[in-house]
């Protein structure tokens, strides 16, 4: 099975929407998961850019010891991409006050959720439960002028991504159609078990910072996602998925999808993290994931209701090490095999270790920031002209002492700290003043920073 790979990695950023939901989850599972300063009034605000790109250029470099064989699973789908608030005009939906659903009903039920993340300029993801009215809306989608179809679920973009290294072969497991098998990259392999005679469609309801419904107004782009997927949200392609690995025999294992599940019920979501969580060395959180996190579990700065702005490159350092050191492979004598994090923000990317596990994470964490900034421009490669840098310079080690103050030097652009046996890597990313599209961007950064990760020790899987 999948322990006779190198690592296994749990992205899709779901865990934290299972505890949120739930706080009293059963701990048992919860402890399974598993520089000089810079003078920038001496060089305008876009040679800050000019000097990081150029920066990364020059430090980021593929590791010795390379990933061969990669394995993803396991939702997949075809992403219908349209205006948000143009959709829900179109659908004769009035703006209104936002409030979040855990399940979507209704066309108001979508208002409502729509408004409540668009104002917070924050994604989510939800399930919509009448497939009739799915439909329904998702005809009017298509039909929407500019509607696009995209390749969508986070395996099948992670596959997509890791698809365009040519040393790489990628196995892809998941629901995937007709149309969907038509847009993968034919490097990719799918097994025969995989594919089914109809596509799982996702809409995604994108919105533009500043973009404006009534009396909401978006902070920053982002979108809204919803689907009637059956297929994904009950994870029925993980039994393939696991049996495909035997004969495949990939050096990493790649996981995603566990959020599908919201609207599958606590026991079968329950019965599904516990099958998973205990071999996961390495997960992938965004920061409302990290916030959720901390909440369920009662960590740090979990009175926080949400960020506020730019997340406090402390207080998220204090919940990295409580995630690693509470519920991580920290320590040798630990059961689980939890030893890297790879957050990301719209400013800045951490990558959090347990010391002697992971190798070249400094490249790491700047090549997901570079895809960052030049796949939200729709770009192949950093445009200076096009971003902005809003990381901030200046920051500290935690937000309680005792801490160290440090700073983020353009021209080395990886600040490291330690903090008992856990080494922290952030980088700024420079963030596109006009993206274009917004989905799909978590598991690019993801997968790219796996790329540029190695292995250093072989865990006793």
């Amino acid at each position: 099975m999948w322990r006779k790979a190198s690592a296994a990695a749990l992205l899709a950023l779901a865990v934290g929407y299972f505890y949120y939901g739930s706080p009293d989850l059963p701990e048992q599972i919860l402890q399974y998961i598993s520089l000089p300063n810079f003078q920038s009034s001496s060089q305008s605000q876009n040679s800050v850019e000019q000097v990081i790109s150029a920066a990364w250029e020059t430090l980021i470099t593929l590791p010795t010891r390379q990933w061969s064989k990669v394995a993803v699973g396991v939702n997949a789908c075809v992403d219908v991409v349209v205006s948000g608030v143009g959709l829900l005009q179109a659908l004769a939906v009035d703006p209104g006050s936002g409030l979040d659903h855990e399940v979507l009903h209704s066309k108001e039920d979508l208002k409502e959720a729509f408004i409540h993340f668009m104002e917070r300029g924050a994604a989510a993801e939800r399930f919509f439960s009448d497939n009739e009215a799915f439909q329904r809306i998702a005809r009017a989608a298509a039909e929407y002028p500019g509607a696009k179809l995209y390749v969508g679920g986070n395996a099948a973009l992670i596959g997509q991504k890791l698809a365009t290294y040519p040393d790489l072969m990628v196995l892809l497991c998941g629901p995937v159609g007709p149309k969907l098998h038509e847009m993968l990259d034919e490097q990719i392999v799918v097994p025969p078990e995989s594919l089914q005679e109809t596509d799982e469609y996702h809409l995604i309801l994108e919105y533009k910072a500043g973009e404006q419904w009534g009396s909401t107004q978006a902070p920053q782009a982002n979108r809204f996602i919803f689907s009637h997927d059956v297929s994904n949200g009950e994870m029925s392609s993980l039994e393939t998925f696991v049996a495909s690995l035997d004969e495949f025999e990939p050096d990493l294992v790649v996981l995603s999808g566990l959020h599908m599940m919201e609207g599958q019920g606590r026991e079968l979501w329950e019965e599904r993290l516990k099958e998973v969580m205990p071999i996961v060395s390495s997960i992938g959180l965004n920061e409302q994931e990290l916030l959720f996190l901390s909440q369920a579990g009662e960590g740090p700065h979990a009175d926080l209701a949400a960020w506020k702005g730019i997340p406090d490159v402390g207080q998220v350092s204090d919940i990295l090490l409580w995630i690693l050191e509470q519920h991580g492979r920290s320590e040798p004598s630990s059961e689980a095999d939890l030893t890297r994090i790879h957050f990301h923000t719209l400013a800045y990317h951490i990558l959090a270790t347990v010391d002697g596990y992971w190798g070249n994470q400094a490249a790491a964490v700047m090549a997901g920031a570079r895809v960052a900034s030049s796949q939200a421009c729709g770009l192949q490669s950093v445009d200076v002209s096009k971003v902005e840098l809003k990381a901030p310079l200046q920051f500290h080690s935690s937000h309680a002492e005792p801490r160290e103050k440090l700073s983020l030097n353009p021209a080395q652009p990886v600040t490291v700290w330690r903090r008992g046996n856990v080494t922290f890597h952030m980088t700024a990313v420079l963030v596109c003043k006009q993206p274009l599209r917004t989905v799909g961007l978590g598991d690019a950064i993801s997968a790219e920073g796996l790329v540029y990760s190695e292995l250093k020790t072989q865990q006793p899987f």
